[in-house]
């Protein structure tokens, strides 16, 4: 990398710099590829002593190449070549490299190191969580598949269950979002940032809104959303024959029971390469391309991370998937949410200059994943049947009235970062404010735990990605948008294409707009797209 910025400097010619630049990136994604490897096959088992070495390793490397990579940013912004540079890569890059530059000093490369760590000890804390239930060890992922059963006792035990493993090792979790949250106020204070908040906001490349303007998000979703989902919920009590819903009760749409995919996970895989081959060339050749490479981990075990994620190996332009498959239609969604995520990166990554401007901000890119979802719904009769009506319509439900919870763990991560001296049970006491603002039919049964307000701390994005949440939120009616302009016969997916190949080349409003997407922050986006979900919610009723 040195010899890179040498020669950069020494550049003559914008064909010189530019041949430098990009030898530049083989190096970093060479690097990077072999961390993102290491991250894989740590997720996949955390039991796995060596990755758990290696992740230590990197966890303590990485932040020790930033005075070398600042260096490189450095030479790159100082470049005469710069309008050339822009003319070809975008202005939108040297706008991040400047922000790099703020970012990226040695002072903070200590806490930089302890915070990766306590991210790794945190998700092995999560992921080595088990309890034996109904004949099998389960996972909190296991035990979340119970609370789909169409019988309300086993759903309830499970749900006691799953609280009391979140209750056993609040302590542990506590303690290290303690530790976490000291450790970001500290990074941003040395980098001269009067808190976390006005910090966090410019290092997620949020240049086109701030705190103030997500705080009227919250709001039009409160005064917009909110009812509708109320009222979504009140149906659902009287479809279930309950006079009132527990959170064990939401995920239950249907008495008979939810829609769930019909086969094995790779039976699962193959009906969804059909459904890839048939949507469009470009999905047909995205999916073989990834089951070729077996660019997929999707069964659950013992040891395996929570949850699900998309991740890419620059070094191969190669995106891969990573999940816990649990016996519901939340499979199903991994292979159109993350596949979304992997399609965007293999389509960009082959359009653009260089892999690094295929990525964008993330209320981007989760459009790329939730519009996936939509665009998939006319091929649910493969993974569902008969059922495949009774799928679509949790699904759409699912979509919106997640939303409030989306923002509740948004405002939850502000309220706490506004009062950092805060304890673990001003954190409880947070949550249980925020959740009667944004989700007044939520109960919990009388579980003391999380009626007190622990339900906040499993959200692993708290922990692991500070202020990524609400970016789902802004990026679902995104979404929804493109999903709206289908059903009125508009070509959407025309509009998708253009949206997934701009990748990371312009910012956040700027690509909006060139994809013909309406900006979620304004007030009536959020209106129009409740009343959009309102009116199709009953569409899509009538066909169940």
């Amino acid at each position: 990398m040195l010899k890179c910025k040498r020669e950069f400097k020494k550049a003559e010619t914008y064909e010189q710099a530019n041949e430098v630049f990009l030898r530049f990136h083989e190096i970093i994604f060479k690097a990077g590829t072999q961390y993102v490897t290491a991250q894989i096959r740590n997720t996949i088992n955390t039991k796995d002593v060596f990755y758990e070495k290696e992740m230590k390793f990197f966890n303590t490397a990485l932040p020790m190449l930033m005075p070398v990579l600042k260096g490189c940013i450095e030479a790159l912004l100082a470049s005469p070549f710069r309008t050339d540079f822009e003319k070809e890569y975008g202005s939108h890059l040297f706008r991040n490299a400047e922000m790099q530059m703020k970012l990226q000093k040695a002072a903070i490369i200590p806490a930089t190191v302890k915070e990766n760590n306590l991210c790794t000890a945190y998700s092995k804390a999560a992921a080595d969580c088990s309890v034996e239930f109904m004949g099998e060890k389960c996972n909190f992922y296991g035990l979340l598949r119970h609370m789909q059963s169409t019988d309300r006792a086993e759903r309830q035990a499970a749900f006691a269950e799953w609280a009391k493993l979140y209750e056993k090792i609040a302590p542990t979790l506590e303690e290290q979002y303690g530790k976490m949250v000291r450790l970001r106020c500290s990074i941003a204070k040395k980098l001269g940032y009067e808190s976390y908040i006005d910090y966090i906001y410019p290092s997620r490349g949020r240049y086109d809104y701030d705190a103030a303007k997500a705080a009227q998000f919250r709001e039009a979703v409160r005064k917009y959303i909110v009812p509708v989902c109320e009222k979504m919920y009140k149906e659902q009590a009287e479809r279930l024959g309950l006079e009132k819903l527990s959170w064990y009760d939401e995920a239950l749409v249907f008495p008979d029971g939810n829609a769930k995919p019909e086969g094995t996970p790779a039976e699962l895989v193959e009906k969804a390469r059909e459904m890839y081959s048939d949507l469009s060339p470009e999905t047909k050749q995205f999916f073989e391309f990834m089951t070729e490479h077996e660019l997929f981990d999707l069964e659950t075990r013992e040891g395996k991370h929570l949850g699900g994620y998309c991740t890419t190996l620059l070094e191969y332009n190669a995106p891969f998937i990573f999940s816990n498959f649990n016996g519901t239609s939340a499979d199903v969604d991994v292979l159109t949410h993350e596949a979304g995520h992997a399609f965007q990166f293999y389509y960009a990554s082959r359009r653009l200059p260089v892999a690094e401007l295929a990525g964008s901000t993330s209320e981007i890119n989760e459009i790329h994943s939730m519009s996936m979802e939509h665009f998939a719904y006319p091929y649910m009769e493969k993974f569902f049947g008969e059922k495949a009506d009774k799928y679509r319509y949790a699904h759409f439900c699912s979509a919106f009235r997640t939303i409030p919870y989306l923002v509740s763990v948004d405002e939850f991560q502000h309220r706490v970062f506004e009062n950092p001296g805060s304890t673990p049970a001003d954190w409880r006491r947070f949550w249980k404010e925020i959740e009667k603002k944004y989700m007044p039919w939520r109960s919990y049964d009388g579980n003391e735990f999380l009626e007190s307000g622990g339900f906040w701390m499993q959200k692993q994005h708290i922990f692991l990605y500070p202020f990524y949440y609400i970016d789902y939120a802004l990026a679902q009616l995104g979404a929804f948008h493109l999903y709206r302009k289908q059903t009125e016969g508009g070509d959407a997916w025309q509009d998708y294409l253009t949206l997934c190949s701009i990748g990371g080349k312009y910012g956040y409003f700027e690509t909006l707009e060139r994809a013909g997407i309406p900006c979620p922050l304004d007030e009536d986006t959020v209106k129009q797209a409740a009343e959009f979900a309102e009116r199709h919610v009953e569409e899509l009723k009538a066909k169940i």
